[in-house]
Order: C-alpha cells, then structure tokens, then sequence
C-alpha cells in the first residue's frame, strides 16, 4: 500500500444517526413543526417579495422539483393574506350607449353578490308586473279615455268636412285608394255624363267648388294625420307613465338600499330610462301572452323574438362575499382565457351571439388585490398564455381578448369590456434552467420578476435539522394518519436524507421523496404488524423499492458472473483496470464496472482514445482524454520529446460515454502499459484527474462503489477487494449497510487517494518514485520505469527516422 495512505473505515464511509440521540418514544409526542427547514434563503427572498409594493417585483421561486417550493410559498401567502383587507367585487354591467362595450363596476367586498341578488330578483318581477301593467282595468280605461276622445275629434274632422263637400254638392266616399269626393244634385251622384251634359255654367261653378272642397279634404288629412300622431304620442305617454308607475317603486327601492354607492345609484337611473324606452318592446309581451291564451299560430313565432330583461342583470364576475382576507391562488391550469377570462358565445338562429352576460372572469380577476401562484411549465406550454399575462402586469390591468383576436386569424364581431385596474403579485414556480432561460432571452421578464427565490437542495445536518425532520415525520404522520415512528424509524430516515444527497455532513430537502419514504415505511410497518414504524420497516421500504428498480441492474451484474461482460476480480493484468460508470435509469440509478485497457508502441500517434476517434465520447470525456497526454509530456519528457503510440479504450461499451471520472483509470491503465507492471485486478478506480496528477472528485462515488461491491460478492469476496476513490469525495461516502459491514470485516476496503502516485502505488504494489534533482526518477519505481520506457520509445523512433533522412541527403 501507498506510504501514507489508509483504508477508510466502516465509520468513515457512513455517517450513522444513533436513535439514542432522539429523547421521545415516539414521534406522536413530537410538537408540529411550524415553518420551513432548510430553506432560510428562499424564505428571506419569499418574505421580501411579499413585502415590496413596487411595481415589477413579482416572484419567481427556483430549484428542484420536491423541495417544498409550492407549500412554503402557499404557507407564506395564507399566513400573510389572512391579515390583508379583502378585494372589493367586480362586475360587468350593460352600457346602454354602446352594448358591445360593457362597463365595469367597482364595489365593495359583499356589495357585489347582493346586488348580483337584488338585480336577479328585480329583473323577475320585471318579468311579473310589466305585462301584467298593460293588462290592467285602470290601464284599460285610461287607454279608452283618451281613444274615445280623438277618435270623437276624428269623428268631427270627417262630418266638418263632409257637411262643407256637401254645401258645395259634393259628398265623401270612402274607397280603397282612401276618400275620393264625388259631385252630387237632388242627392244623387253625377256620373261623368251626367256633369258632361251640365251647361258650362253649372260645371264651371262645379269645377270651382271641386277645387275648395278639395283643398279642404288635404287640410282635413293633415289634421287627421296630426291626430294620429296625437293619438299615438298619447297612447305612449300613457304607456310610460303606466310602466314607470309600475317600476319606479321598484328602483326607488334599489335606490334607497344602495345610495351610498353612486356608480349603482347612476346605473339604476339608466336602466329606468331604458325600461321606459323600450315600453312597446316590453308592451309586445302582453301581446303574445294574449296570443298564447288564444293559441294564435303566431304565438310561438312571435315569442322567440321577445325582448329579454336580462340586460338588467348585472354580471358578478370577482365575488368576494366570502372570502376572507387577500385571495392566494393556485392556477391549476393556466391557460390564456383561465388566466385573462372569456367571452362566451351561443347560437342563435344559425349564428353566434353573445353578451355582457356571457363574460367569464379569469384567475387575474379572482386573484386581484391578492396573489397568483402559477407553475412555469403548465404556463408556457399553454398559447400565448405567457404573453398574456406579462401583458396584464405590464399595464395593470386585465384586457379580454379571444385567442383569434390575438392571433390575428380573423375577425369577428364580439365584445370589448372596459379593462379591469389589476393589484396583484404573481409567483411563478419552477427549475432553475426554465429561470435562467427567460432571464437571458426575455428582456421583459427581468422587469417583471425581480424577486428570486433559491430553494436550496440540501441543509447541514445538525442535531438542531436532526430534530426538524423527526418533528416533519410526525407532522406528515398526523396530516395522512399514519403510524408513528419509534427512534430508530426516524434516525434510517435522516440517513436516507443524507444518502439522496450523498453527503454525511447534510441532508437532502426534497422533502416529496421523504414523504414517499414515509408511506412506504407505514406500508410495510402494517405488513410486519408494528405499532410503530422501525429501522427495519424503513429499510425494508428502502430495499424494496430498489428491487422494484433494479432489474436492468441484476441483468448486466449477471452478465458479468457468466462471462458476457469481461471484468477480473483477481489477478494481475498490465495495462488493463476496472473503471466505474453510473447508469441511470428515470428514479434509479446503479453502478456498472467496465473493462478499461491501454497499449502503447513505437510511433508518433501519441496518446489515441478510441472511443474518441469513433466519436462516442462526449466532451467532457474527450477533455479528459486530451489531459493524459498533457500529463505524460509534464511529469516526464523534460529532456527528450515525447515520441509514442498509445490507444485507451472502454471495452464492451456501445453507447456514448460521458464524464471524466474514469480519466484517472484510463491514466492508470496508460502507466501500467508503459511500465510493464500489472494493475491489481481485485480494486476499482474512480476518480478524474487535471494535468498535475491530482485526483478529483466525482458524482455517484457511493453507487460506483456499490456497484463493484456487489459483482465481487456475486462472484466471491476474497478480503483483498476494494475500490480507489478521490480522497476529496470522503464526505459524500454513506454507502449501503451491508458494504459498511463488509468494510467493518476487512472483506472490502475503501482507499482515498489526492494523487496519480499514490492510486499507482496502490494498484501496482510498486513505488511510485519522488523526482529527482536532475529530473529523473528512481530505478525500479512506476515513474522511474514510465520515464525510462518514454525515452527508450523516442529513441527507437528516432533511430527509424534517422536512415530516411540520411538516404535522401545521399540523393540529394
């Protein structure tokens, strides 16, 4: 072994939560846990975007999905909604000057469902007392009065002027072209004959009178006509005074009830006017009524073709009437007309009609003078359900507008509602990319979201968060009735936080995958028959859950066993390691071993990686390949260049590899080539490396290790089995139990190393060899045989180049 180096031990490679810590029996004696853990970033963020009124500080909170972002800031908003006033109520109402532009109304909160009542009831009784007005005795004879009288004054017109045509001899007679007057003598009519054989000065005196009488029958028409329109003028004079005497009681009711508020006063008068206006449309409903009761034929057309009273209803869009304090919403689905509202429309007689009535408020409306809670994602997959609302921020206020006016795809005749003054803060929840995404590229979205709330993904582990996920395990106990835990349940549960985190030193706060640990845990605490849930009932839970996953796992561990995939366990092999790779498969993830092999020969290729010349590796991997060459020119061609051929591939890998976690074995793989020494087949190697030979960390250092574990077990432990991790990653070590006890037995050990030298040592059994002053390294050490191997490759290519060069001066 490495001088320096050791083992890690079964306490260092799992950080254990002793039960004895915990001073209850059982978590149902635990308080409830008030506010967030681990959160104390994102709660300060939370609370100073609450806080600030100014425009354009809406909140955008950021991080992990299951890190409690929507419950902290729902938390957050009740709390803080609970001491704000409450919204005054919105409604739309008919603007009588122009119906396809309704108004909006402002009132007080609970002022606006009463009036919504006291409108409803009062547009009935509309219903009830108009026609019943023009059914009346008293509107009867009032309307007999005044058709006796001009029909008397009609009567008097027509024998005036009957008795002056009469005077002249001539008479009225009544035909289908209206009145004609007709010469007369001895009371008979003179055909055109008979005043043909008149002498001249009878006609001529005829013809004269003919001319006065008819002079007066066209002022007599003119009087009639006057009379009529008198008549008519009359009749609705009447019918007004009739319909206000029956209505007025009615507004001046509404009136009295609501005079505090003027826009409602103001309203009720324009509706009178309008009722009053509209008398013989409302006079046609007795009409029909009659018609009905005399089941006329035209009874039923005429009836569709009513006028409505409903456009003295008023449309109670925001209705606060129960709520209390400030609206705090979540959008379940915020699509464009959820978020802005609708217009709706119906058919009518082969067309689409709609009105003020027909106006749907939206989430905007809901929430205003509150908050809105919308999940990023659900927002910007919907159309133009994003631009709509920075629209509506942007103004403050809410525009209703259909889809295909937005568009632009065609235009149609529909409603424009007065936009509605709009008071809210708006939270949108979602990942880190999605922020940082709208942050670089949407110039308008850093106007409006200012406030940014960072949910962390871990916290310290401390006794004092040791306590608050025991306190959070009784609470989501007592919230979903479940069993309680008893000290040893909660002390396998705060370990799990730290293995989802893999790190000893915190705990995990995607607390969605706790809770998913807990019900699982009361699953099988049931099937095991516990009061309480133990250890065992969590781990079972926990290694239940693998075994639900981990078949693709199984499938290549066996692969292995038989031979398919080629990986020693034993032995001895130069210029061949064990690199570790991580699989991840959706919620699993699992560590695979993989055969890593380097040669190396004469020639000037320098160092090739297969993999990255066939282009299967990515990026990252290929940086990692470039630095060994780097490496190998730094630490040993000082004094003559670096002259080589040398290939690293990945053996039995067919898909594209990733990372560079595996550049410390492929450099190790390099070295044993060169120098001839074989690499311990029984150890594992992890680890990236930079161009000074420091080993870095890596991710999945617990799965990788887990991994190699379980082929050696499957294959047989032999006591001399282990794995080389980066020193650095030691603190993200909390490996499975039954690892850790292996460990503890001296049947699989851990080695951490910081440098290419010690992992060498470690695998070799061989010196790596300290520089020495004149650059070289020591005889018989891994660098001193690397660096000898080095120079002997240059020379022997230099030897091979050297008679070509000299053939062709000869020819020269």
């Amino acid at each position: 072994m490495s001088k320096g180096i050791t083992e890690l031990s079964a306490d260092q490679v799992r950080q254990a939560c002793d039960p004895g810590q915990f001073t209850f029996r059982s978590t149902e004696e635990l308080p409830g846990l008030d506010g967030v853990i681990g959160q104390d970033r994102a709660v300060r963020a939370i609370s100073f975007g609450i806080g600030i009124k100014n425009p354009g500080y809406h909140m955008f909170a950021l991080g992990p999905s299951g890190t409690g972002k929507t419950t902290t800031i729902q938390k957050f908003l009740e709390r803080e909604s609970r001491d704000l006033p409450v919204p005054d109520d919105w409604l739309y109402v008919n603007n009588f000057e122009d119906e396809d532009r309704p108004r909006a109304f402002r009132l007080p909160s609970g002022a606006g469902c009463r009036l919504k009542e006291d409108m409803d009831k009062f547009v009935d009784e509309l219903g009830e007392v108009v026609p019943r007005t023009f059914e009346s005795a008293e509107y009867g004879r009032q309307q007999e009065e005044v058709g006796g009288e001009l029909q008397q004054r009609h009567q008097s017109l027509l024998e005036e002027l009957e008795q002056y045509a009469r005077e002249r001899g001539f008479m009225l007679a009544q035909t289908p072209q209206g009145l004609m007057i007709a010469p007369i003598m001895d009371g008979d009519v003179l055909t055109p004959d008979q005043v043909r054989q008149l002498d001249e000065s009878t006609r001529q005196q005829l013809d004269e009178h003919r001319h006065d009488v008819e002079h007066k029958l066209r002022d007599t028409m003119r009087s009639v006509q006057q009379l009529q329109r008198e008549a008519s003028e009359r009749g609705l004079e009447l019918d007004r005074k009739a319909l206000a005497y029956t209505v007025d009681h009615l507004i001046d009711e509404l009136k009295e009830r609501y005079r505090e508020h003027e826009p409602v006063v103001k309203l009720l008068d324009e509706i009178r006017k309008d009722i009053i206006d509209s008398v013989q449309d409302f006079k046609r409903i007795s009409m029909v009524k009659e018609m009905q009761r005399e089941q006329s034929p035209l009874a039923q057309l005429m009836g569709r073709q009513l006028p409505s009273f409903d456009k003295y209803r008023v449309n109670l869009i925001v209705d606060n009437c129960k709520t209390e304090g400030a609206p705090a919403i979540l959008a379940r689905n915020p699509s464009y007309h959820n978020l802005v509202g609708r217009i709706e429309h119906q058919g009518q007689f082969g067309t689409l009609v709609t009105n003020f009535m027909m106006i749907k408020g939206g989430l905007l409306h809901k929430a205003n003078g509150g908050y809105l809670m919308i999940d990023i994602r659900d927002l910007l997959v919907k159309p133009l359900a994003y631009e709509g609302l920075k629209r509506a921020l942007k103004n403050h206020m809410v525009e209703m507008e259909t889809l295909a006016e937005a568009y632009g795809l065609f235009a149609t005749r529909t409603l424009d509602p007065e936009p509605i003054p709009l008071d809210i803060k708006v939270i949108l929840i979602g990942d880190p990319f999605i922020y940082y995404l709208l942050n670089a590229y949407d110039p308008e979205f850093q106007e409006l979201f200012k406030v940014k709330a960072d949910f962390s993904l871990r916290m310290e582990r401390t006794p004092e968060t040791t306590d608050q996920y025991a306190r959070f395990i009784a609470n989501v106990c007592r919230e979903e009735n479940l069993k309680h835990f008893d000290p040893s349940g909660v002390a396998k549960v705060v370990e799990h936080g730290s293995r989802l985190i893999a790190h000893r030193e915190k705990l995990v706060t995607k607390f969605g995958d706790v809770v998913d640990l807990i019900r699982q845990s009361n699953y099988w605490a049931s099937q095991n028959g516990n009061g309480l849930i133990t250890g065992e009932d969590v781990k079972k839970a926990i290694d239940e859950k693998v075994y639900r996953s981990n078949q693709i796992e199984h499938i290549l561990r066996e692969m292995i066993t038989e031979g398919t995939i080629l990986i020693d366990t034993a032995g001895g092999v130069a210029g061949q390691i064990n690199g570790l790779a991580v699989l991840s498969l959706g919620d699993y993830a699992f560590g695979k071993p993989t055969r890593v092999t380097a040669r190396t020969h004469v020639g000037n290729a320098g160092v090739v990686s297969i993999d990255r010349e066939v282009k299967m590796g990515g990026r990252i991997h290929n940086k990692g390949a470039l630095i060994l060459a780097n490496f190998l020119g730094g630490k040993y061609a000082t004094h003559v260049p670096l002259a080589l051929a040398a290939s690293i591939t990945f053996e039995q890998v067919y898909e594209e590899i990733e990372g560079d976690s595996a550049s410390s074995a492929e450099l190790y793989a390099l070295l044993s080539s060169l120098s001839g020494f074989p690499i311990r087949q029984d150890l594992a190697v992890t680890g990236s490396v930079n161009q000074h030979g420091q080993v870095q960390a890596i991710g999945g250092v617990n799965e990788k290790i887990e991994g190699f574990f379980d082929v050696c077990r499957t294959i047989g432990l032999t006591g001399t089995q282990g794995v080389l991790i980066p020193e650095s990653n030691v603190k993200h070590l909390m490996l499975r139990e039954d690892v850790v006890e292996a460990v503890r037995d001296g049947t699989f050990h851990i080695y951490p190393v910081a440098t290419i030298d010690q992992g060498i040592e470690i695998l070799t059994g061989q010196p790596a060899g300290e520089r020495l002053e004149d650059g070289t390294y020591p005889q018989g050490s891994v660098n001193g045989t690397v660096q000898w191997r080095l120079e002997d490759l240059a020379n022997k290519v230099k030897a091979f180049v050297k008679p070509a060069e000299t053939s062709s001066d000869d020819e020269e």
